[in-house]
């Protein structure tokens, strides 16, 4: 039984894909094209009706959206591959705080500055859309620089799923952007030998 990761380059299957090779798990992907529509077909709709990439077919047939989640579940599927602190552990508690921190601050700030279309029917509304949101992942990246003050990661001295989120969410931003400590993160992930290929072929020369 294997694992089956619906996403594009450079999607949040990224951070997905980088779990499942971490856990030493048997996956394969389907790439949807979404320049051409293909989230919308009705195979891929029959997956995710939301129309969106990535999506995650359990080994037992379960479909799971939302790439954070899907992040979670793999820590808590594969706990020999330490991609989490140990369940009930205080460790725990911060790595979801933190996911869950950055999947409604940083990623909601990069949706709204990246697709703004989305947040407004009204075509002069645009603008602000996006400043609002460029000002939201600058917060948001400016809290977890200050959580790293003191640690090499975001939970210490170990790489987690964690970082490897951040990672992905400060290689999408791509305004300047004074973040010395995410930026190093970002450098630990991109050349971690395991991942290392996968960042390539995800975010060629970034």
């Amino acid at each position: 039984m294997s694992y089956t990761l619906y996403g594009h380059a450079g999607s949040g299957g990224y951070a997905v894909e980088a779990g499942l090779i971490l856990a030493k798990a048997d996956y394969k992907t389907i790439e949807i094209d979404t320049k051409k529509g293909e989230q919308f077909s009705d195979a891929f709709r029959a997956v995710n009706p939301w129309c969106q990439v990535p999506a995650l077919i359990l080994p037992d047939g379960t479909v799971m959206t939302e790439s954070a989640a899907m992040a979670i579940h793999l820590a808590d599927s594969f706990p020999e591959a330490g991609l989490a602190p140990p369940l009930a552990s205080s460790g725990r508690a911060e790595f979801l705080r933190w996911m869950v921190f950055m999947t409604i601050n940083i990623y909601e700030g990069d949706l709204r500055l990246y697709y703004a279309d989305r947040y407004t029917t009204d075509a002069n509304g645009i603008d602000g859309v996006k400043e609002a949101g460029r000002a939201h992942m600058q917060r948001g990246f400016r809290t977890v620089e200050g959580l790293l003050g003191t640690r090499a990661f975001m939970l210490g001295s170990e790489m987690s799923m964690a970082d490897i989120y951040l990672a992905m969410l400060r290689v999408w931003y791509r305004d300047p952007l004074d973040s010395p400590r995410v930026d190093a993160v970002q450098d630990a992930v991109r050349t971690h030998p395991p991942i290392a290929e996968l960042w390539q072929r995800h975010f060629p020369g970034r």
